[in-house]
């Protein structure tokens, strides 16, 4: 989700995750030393007393550190970890100072919010809105192809093929929401997205009828998509900074 891009929180298997990359990151360390700190191993092969040497045997660790591997910008595999809450909640006692404490607050208001989010994505109402807001979609998409498209073609322009992207485009834009990321936002974004799209069918079928523009009609989309925004007291998805 857009508003977890920072922190780096993801949903994996219903569960909130965040890697150790990530952690380094935010925290000013490097990722070895906070890898040694897991696993108690440093840059040398050199083992020391690390996090997962003081569980006790019958403890599955896998509830705290998931081990995992990414490609690194050599295109290398390098081993990292992902950390649940109680993983982190563990890791960032290692952590002091004011700049530590204020990255704690933050990352534990990240868990609670893709926890809930999670928990909400389960349900059946949740469920219901984002089948809603498909058919809304795909309504929306008929409007442009009967009707926007024709009206540009005949307005003489070559780019009739990318209204489709460029509509789509709009309304991540306005919400602040990343491609590829409408399966996994909140209810109340996913109806967001359902009321701007049949405006934006609703808008152009009506200036279409008027003989706009087709340049205008997205201007018009947009201020219109950014009024309703706005009044509905929606932020941008970007939350967490």
């Amino acid at each position: 989700m857009n508003e977890f891009l920072t922190l780096g929180i993801i949903s994996k298997k219903e569960r909130a995750l965040v890697s150790s990359r990530k952690i380094a990151e935010r925290f000013n360390k490097d990722h070895a030393e906070v890898l040694k700190r897991i696993h108690g191993y440093d840059r040398n092969g050199k083992h020391v007393n690390g996090i997962l040497d003081d569980f006790e045997p019958s403890v599955n660790t896998l509830r705290y550190f998931i081990p995992s591997e990414y490609k690194d910008s050599k295109g290398e595999t390098r081993a990292e970890y992902l950390i649940t809450r109680d993983g982190f909640s563990i890791l960032a006692m290692g952590f002091n100072g004011k700049e530590a404490l204020k990255w704690k607050i933050k990352y534990i208001n990240a868990f609670n919010a893709m926890e809930d989010y999670i928990r909400e994505k389960k349900s059946a109402e949740w469920q219901q809105a984002r089948l809603d807001g498909k058919q809304v979609r795909r309504e929306e998409t008929d409007v442009i192809l009967t009707k926007l498209i024709p009206l540009v073609e005949s307005q003489g322009s070559q780019n009739a093929g990318k209204l489709y992207m460029a509509y789509s485009k709009l309304v991540n834009m306005i919400l602040g929401i990343e491609s590829g990321q409408r399966e996994n936002l909140p209810l109340s974004y996913i109806e967001a997205i359902k009321f701007l799209e049949r405006a934006i069918e609703n808008i152009i079928s009506l200036e279409v009828e008027k003989g706009t523009h087709y340049k205008e009609i997205y201007q018009v989309c947009k201020a219109k998509c950014q009024i309703i925004k706005d009044l509905a007291f929606l932020p941008s998805l970007k939350l967490i900074s």
